[in-house]
């Protein structure tokens, strides 16, 4: 039987604007498919922050200048980055079976992930989306709109949003489905669309799931062998741009809850990674976690580079 994984992409995986994105793309789709010629079932989650923040962006001013379109929520901005971005991926890897030779389809499913409404994230907004700015910008987006920024790992000033835990992914029967049938499947894209269960059934709500979680708690749920954190390293990094910077080769659990209390990993960059890969051990019977590059996911998967995350 073929080992499952699932695959979390990160943001280096896609571009900043729909013509880069499409460009990128094709490099992405290489690896992807190295992965399915060697004989797993693949499963993809990705990650929306530039995206979603550029559509609503885009919407609001749009809106504020007295034009036609109306302002779009946030759910609804998330589920065009499914849509545009599934539709990006699902075409280069397209393309790349195709070059191959392999009859494959792929088929991007368009998520919705429930969300405990009472969630302390939505009184916590930590989750970076959109551009990055300069801290005069921020401050004058600030008092126009009174959106919240924070600093983001040396790189700028970026909205945050609410990122609740995600609890359940409402069409996990039909990526269950499309994978025994032996497709690919792109899926809880951007963390999947927030929605909560009421009276009246599901509703869309103001935040982004973090991908790494919502793919970890797929993994878990879909019965994955692996689940892989592709990002812009190569390997998790302790004391990271320091002169004594160490990459680790593996971590169990233990060393991750050590290193967390050290404050090792930055908030909103490799920490939620590393967290995710924690839920999936844990909530997982054998899975085993990984976090590696892009380019190097096959590699990673022989064990020649990469942080393995064991129990």
């Amino acid at each position: 039987m073929a080992e499952r994984i699932v695959v979390a992409l990160g943001g280096n995986a896609l571009g900043k604007t729909p013509e880069e994105q499409l460009a990128l793309v094709k490099s992405t789709a290489r690896p992807i498919v190295d992965l399915v010629e060697k004989g797993y079932e693949v499963i993809i989650g990705h990650g929306n922050g530039p995206q979603v923040g550029m559509i609503n962006l885009a919407m609001e001013f749009s809106a504020n200048k007295g034009g036609s379109t109306p302002s779009m929520p946030f759910p609804e901005c998330g589920a065009m980055t499914q849509g545009y971005i599934g539709y990006h991926l699902q075409q280069a890897i397209q393309e790349e079976l195709r070059e191959r030779g392999i009859d494959r389809d792929c088929a991007t499913v368009v998520t919705q992930v429930v969300v405990d409404e009472q969630d302390p994230g939505f009184r916590n907004p930590t989750k970076p989306v959109g551009s990055f700015y300069t801290k005069e910008e921020a401050e004058r987006i600030t008092a126009e709109k009174g959106f919240t920024f924070v600093e983001d790992a040396g790189r700028g000033y970026r909205r945050v949003v609410p990122s609740p835990i995600p609890r359940r992914i409402v069409e996990l029967r039909v990526v269950e489905q499309l994978v025994k049938a032996g497709d690919i499947v792109i899926t809880v894209g951007g963390g999947g669309i927030p929605v909560v269960e009421t009276a009246q059934g599901l509703k869309g709500v103001a935040a982004v799931i973090d991908k790494d979680r919502a793919s970890a708690l797929l993994a878990r749920d879909i019965g994955a062998d692996r689940l892989i954190i592709l990002t812009a390293v190569d390997r998790v990094c302790i004391n990271f741009n320091k002169p004594d910077q160490q990459e680790l080769a593996e971590m169990n659990l233990s060393d991750c809850e050590r290193y967390i209390a050290e404050g090792q990993f930055a908030p909103g960059s490799m920490l939620p990674k590393v967290q995710s890969c924690m839920d999936f051990v844990r909530g997982s019977a054998h899975g085993i976690a990984l976090i590696t590059s892009l380019s190097r996911a096959a590699e990673a998967l022989e064990g020649k580079t990469g942080t393995v995350i064991t129990r």
